[in-house]
């Protein structure tokens, strides 16, 4: 006969539709599976061990199933209960508490079982309410967007702490900012951190990808329009106005058409604009944060970015690493997924083996911190073991090819970085620290050479 052991009755308890708690004899939780969590919008991880009447601050040994039972030994079955989660979220369920004793008798544990009943309490009672709202629903409501800080960035790559340092020092004025580095190397976030750390903290912080739009739409999103400057426009501010005081951050600012380059490298010399159709000028109050997905100097060459705009913009630059050269944030990046994901998806994954970890570690990222996220949550969005293991990794990044970071005879692109780094370094050594003379010899722009030398130490 199959007999059932711990790990199997706690998977099926997993899959049930009711919320299962259990509490030991101090009252403090030692079990919680995942529609308990969901229902009482608790993280499993971080509610282990604590008890009750911190969990849920509305219960107390008055009104709470579980603490009468264990002072008791006395089942209560579907009692209607209604408690207030530490969220302040309003809940009712109907539960069923039954004391568990080991085979002497002894009262061990106290085990309850919630079916949630919130919303059919709402809806028998407020029937007519529910109506009204949905005849007056609106659609203008626009939520804020919360910034991160500079405490969210996750690293402890020292060429990477080195950009967060430069980077606080930067927020503190008003220069224009020029951030380069790989797709999903988390440039945004890096800017709503400037952002949050500078004296225009209170003021709008706007984002806008120059790839997404053609060009048409997006000088209009940029500067705004006057009504009757062309066929169907309307009254309506650019982001130049809508960030006033704030922060522009403009995103793939290579993408951007050369005209409309031409018309951003002018607002920035003179502080000034003017809608689409307008005759009017107007003030342009904003921080201007560019950000860019490749070498700026090779931009230039392929006519993709002003060069003058580029001198404007770079005042300040801000080199992001790709992941595959930042020194151990697989590994802390991956346990710091973990957690959020432990909360968004009511899991209790305690880390990762050490296989599946040497996989991610090996592997080069191509889209980098992003790509990382999305596979840590298409995980995490599975799995009900303890941790990750290597059989719960994407197939295609176990068996990639070119996973291994230090497979010589696939990463080309690790090649040639490592060979123009030994040419540099060959260069400055033969021209005695002469940048000039430097580039003259390795036949590129001295721009292009003081770009990658900066790009190199930081690196270093």
């Amino acid at each position: 006969m199959y007999r059932f052991n711990h790990e199997a009755f706690q998977k099926i308890i997993q899959h049930v539709s009711d919320g299962v708690q259990v509490v030991n004899l101090w009252g403090q939780l030692i079990f919680c599976n995942r529609q308990s969590a969901i229902l009482d919008d608790i993280n499993i991880e971080e509610s282990l061990g604590r008890h009750i009447t911190e969990l849920y601050p509305s219960l107390d040994d008055t009104n709470s199933t579980i603490l009468r039972v264990l002072e008791t030994g006395e089942p209560i079955l579907n009692l209607d209960q209604k408690y207030t989660t530490y969220l302040g979220n309003e809940i009712h369920t109907v539960n069923s508490t039954i004391p568990l004793f080991d085979e002497r008798g002894k009262l061990m544990a106290v085990a309850e079982i919630s079916r949630n009943i919130t919303e059919v309490k709402k809806l028998s009672e407020q029937v007519v309410d529910l109506q009204k709202v949905v005849l007056g629903a609106t659609d203008h409501f626009v939520a804020d967007k919360p910034l991160f800080n500079f405490e969210d960035i996750i690293t402890r790559d020292p060429a990477t702490l080195e950009t967060l340092s430069k980077a606080m020092k930067a927020a503190q004025n008003d220069a224009s900012i020029l951030i380069t580095g790989d797709t999903g190397t988390g440039k945004e976030l890096l800017v709503q951190a400037i952002h949050n750390s500078s004296p225009r903290r209170d003021h709008p912080f706007i984002p806008q990808n120059c790839a997404a739009l053609p060009e048409s739409l997006l000088e209009g999103i940029l500067f705004g329009t006057l009504k009757g400057g062309f066929t169907g426009s309307t009254n309506r501010p650019g982001i130049f106005e809508i960030a006033g005081g704030g922060t522009l951050f403009l995103d793939e600012i290579n993408s951007m058409p050369i005209a409309l380059q031409t018309k951003i490298l002018r607002v920035i010399q003179d502080g000034r604009f003017r809608r689409i159709g307008d005759t009017r000028t107007r003030e342009a109050n904003v921080r201007i944060v560019a950000a860019i997905n490749k070498d700026p100097q090779e931009a230039i060459e392929a006519g993709e970015l002003r060069r003058d705009l580029y001198y404007r913009l770079n005042t300040i630059t801000l080199n992001l690493n790709p992941l595959r050269e930042r020194q151990g944030d697989v590994a802390l990046l991956s346990g710091y997924f973990i957690k959020k994901f432990n909360a968004k998806y009511y899991r209790n994954v305690q880390g990762i083996s050490p296989e599946a970890l040497k996989v991610l570690e090996d592997f080069s990222w191509p889209g980098n911190v992003r790509e990382l996220e999305h596979v840590i949550e298409g995980i995490m969005s599975l799995t009900e073991a303890a941790r990750i293991e290597l059989s719960d990794l994407p197939r295609q990044l176990v068996n990639a090819p070119w996973r291994q970071k230090h497979c010589h005879q696939l990463n080309l692109r690790a090649h040639v970085e490592e060979l123009e780094k030994s040419l540099i370094k060959e260069a400055m050594r033969l021209a005695a620290g002469n940048i000039s003379k430097a580039a003259q010899m390795l036949d590129i722009p001295r721009q292009t050479l003081q770009y990658k030398l900066r790009k190199l130490n930081a690196d270093n």
